[in-house]
């Protein structure tokens, strides 16, 4: 007997499928989608805004388009030529343009090139369905592609066939284009689905350029990073957020990605770093990018990197103090200082001297002052002790003062807070975050996240108060997901600025899953020489990898099986040079951050890891630096690659083995129980005449 739900639902799909023969077509087709290949899938994580690199590894698919050509041509294409053509494919219309200047016979070329690039597509599409792969044809040419990459049966003299067609293609002066499709299709068909694990953004030039990328490529899911989060947290207006955005940007030599990629004018920040700061060479705030720099524009960039960073401090401050249940008091340090000692006495109880004293807008506080000698020094001066004791609440009123904004640091974050709360560029940017990502992902019996599950040093989920709800592992991440789409959408201003604030601590809380260390030290970085206080300790998750009790629990935690599934993450750079492996747990746990930044191929060795997981296993690739497009285009420079680790399947995996082929065998059966509602008459057909 069917339930009224049944019913219901069985009606609505019967409005998609209205006769027997649609819904017998549909099972049909469904079943034959079942028995194709796996699609292969792509994973890169921590491109920090390395656009190039980003771009050429997108487009040979970390080697797929190479292990394409090899496949296709074997031995009878010398290594030269499938450089070429690989090159080609990876920049069709660069590549062209410097065979016209080279090339005597340009025809003879076409023609060789075009039936070159037709017996790849014609691989590279073998795998797909005919509709997945007419839906990703251009639509200018798709019928002409179809009819080349397709097998035709019924055609007798297939070569005079295609030969017909590629010289006309050739006569009326559309090879070019025909290259370029052809081209494009192979790079789009050569991955069937795009993973990226986090940090888009910060320290290379180009986040904004690989986000325009990301939202015109075919299918995707993102897993945000701390980067990432922290510029959401800036897109809705959180000032913590910003202030560290800019700060980011500054030290990395590049504001251009504020000013000229998402159109935020830098000028008040500017003008106010050069009254405040105009005696103050601000050395002890460098750039580390921006090597195109004059020295004029060197100082400015020092002067507005310290005037931010003041700013960020004094915003940092005023949220932790807003919330003590984040229990990040110790990061309130701008109180610690003695202005006078010109010193900086840290939570554990020990005094530093300062490398920069010069504080021109903090208001010190009663009993700061009183440290300050003074004529008539009245009987209600603190004392030593009492003034430790105060400096070990941060909470205190008498602190308030001192993580004031002065009015004109106010002014400027109240206008950068509209700048980026209106950049219509920024918002699209973030929404795509919003749409295709999340703070994990469970794909094909794969884990995807960038960072750590925060563990206590036993191995056990670490228990984390978010607003004064309890929550550890699965439930932890839940739980701060939904306070960061608040931030976004909810229509409660409480919640909403419970939202952005979160925003924040999921940056740089030690027991947030993105960031996943003891504490951030930009501060301690920044003012006192001493290295010790700059080292940030990792959560135990890092050192218990290998370790296979917690690495299946945390399987199990997430509803996967250990004995198939991986872990895949990024976030903390794997140390090639020093012999560090990515692999690690017998293969159970992959780390993919190579260190695609520029910031990091000194201490990493290498230029980032990406993975490619197609049917018949995995294949974890370590890239070295990449150069440049035009170098790759002119020389036929690949990026070189190494394999590092490759776990071949023990029999080749099909859709019918995947995400996907569990979600069609329910629709099938979904499709069956309307056929029976059909045949029985308790449902209608309805047909068109």
């Amino acid at each position: 007997m069917m339930t009224n739900e049944e019913r219901r639902y069985l009606e609505r799909l019967a409005e998609l499928y209205p006769t027997i023969g649609e819904a017998s077509t549909e099972i049909i087709n469904l079943q034959s989608i079942l028995n194709l290949p796996k699609g292969t899938e792509h994973f890169l994580s921590d491109i920090h805004g390395e656009y190039e690199a980003f771009s050429h590894v997108l487009r040979n698919g970390s080697g797929a388009v190479r292990k394409k050509i090899d496949d296709v041509f074997g031995h009878t294409l010398s290594n030269a030529d499938k450089r070429s053509l690989a090159t080609l494919i990876y920049y069709p219309k660069e590549k062209l343009e410097l065979v016209r200047g080279a090339e005597e016979d340009m025809e003879n070329w076409y023609k060789i090139t075009l039936y070159r690039l037709i017996e790849v597509c014609k691989t590279t599409a073998s795998k797909y369905s005919r509709s997945k792969v007419r839906k990703a044809l251009p639509a200018d040419y798709a019928f002409v592609i179809e009819e080349l990459i397709t097998e035709k049966a019924e055609v007798l003299n297939k070569e005079a066939y295609y030969d017909s067609i590629v010289e006309t293609i050739i006569q009326i002066g559309r090879a070019e284009n025909f290259i370029i499709a052809l081209s494009e299709l192979i790079q789009r068909l050569v991955i069937d689905h795009l993973h990226i694990l986090g940090d888009i953004f910060d320290r290379g030039p180009g986040p904004h350029f690989i986000m325009d990328t990301l939202a015109q490529y075919h299918s995707l899911d993102i897993q945000w990073g701390n980067h990432d989060v922290v510029w959401m947290g800036a897109a809705v207006g959180a000032p913590a957020c910003i202030a560290t955005v800019i700060r980011n940007s500054i030290r990395y030599g590049n504001l251009d990605i504020l000013e000229d990629g998402y159109g935020i004018n830098m000028m008040p920040l500017a003008t106010l770093a050069m009254e405040v700061y105009e005696d103050d060479p601000c050395d002890t705030f460098p750039v580390k990018g921006g090597s195109g720099y004059n020295a004029a524009e060197k100082e400015l960039s020092q002067r507005m990197h310290k005037a931010i960073s003041i700013i960020e401090f004094k915003l940092e401050g005023q949220l932790i103090r807003r919330h003590p249940d984040f229990r990040l008091g110790d990061r309130c340090l701008l109180h610690r200082i003695d202005p006078v000692e010109g010193t900086i006495t840290l939570p554990d109880g020990k005094s530093y001297p300062l490398k920069d004293r010069s504080f021109p807008t903090v208001r010190w506080g009663r009993p700061t002052q009183q440290l300050i000698p003074q004529e008539d020094m009245s009987a209600s001066c603190l004392s030593r002790e009492e003034y430790l004791a105060l400096l070990d609440d941060p909470y205190s009123p008498e602190w308030d003062c001192v993580y004031e904004l002065t009015p004109e640091e106010a002014a400027v974050v109240d206008r950068l807070c509209s700048a980026f709360r209106h950049c219509e560029k920024l918002q699209n940017h973030m929404r795509l975050l919003l749409d295709k990502g999340g703070l994990y992902k469970t794909y094909n019996g794969n884990l995807l996240f960038h960072g750590c599950v925060p563990l206590n040093p036993d191995g056990s989920f670490k228990e984390v108060s978010i607003y004064g709800e309890t929550r550890k592992g699965k439930a932890l991440y839940d739980l701060l997901e939904s306070y960061v789409r608040c931030a976004f959408y909810s229509m409660d201003r409480d919640t909403k600025e419970k939202g952005k604030d979160i925003l924040w601590y999921i940056w740089a809380a030690p027991d947030s899953p993105l960031f996943g260390k003891d504490k951030m030290t930009n501060f301690e970085r920044c003012f006192i020489e001493d290295a010790s206080t700059h080292k940030e300790i990792k959560n135990p998750y890092y050192r218990l990898l290998e370790e296979e009790r917690v690495v299946d629990q945390i399987f199990y935690e997430f509803g996967l099986d250990p004995k198939k599934g991986h872990i895949i993450n990024g976030h903390v750079p794997v140390h090639q040079s020093e012999g560090e492996n990515p692999v690690k747990c017998g293969g159970k746990v992959i780390v993919i951050d190579g260190g695609m930044s520029k910031a990091y191929h000194h201490v990493t060795g290498i230029a980032g890891y990406t993975l490619v997981y197609n049917s018949y296993g995995l294949v974890l690739t370590a890239h070295e630096p990449f150069t440049s497009a035009e170098e790759a285009v002119a020389k036929e420079k690949d990026i070189v690659s190494n394999r590092v680790a490759v776990r071949y399947n023990s029999q080749r995996q099909y859709v019918a083995d995947t995400d996907k082929g569990k979600a069609i065998r329910e629709r099938i059966a979904e499709l069956k129980q309307l056929l029976d509602a059909y045949r029985s008459g308790a449902i209608k057909e309805v047909k068109q005449y």
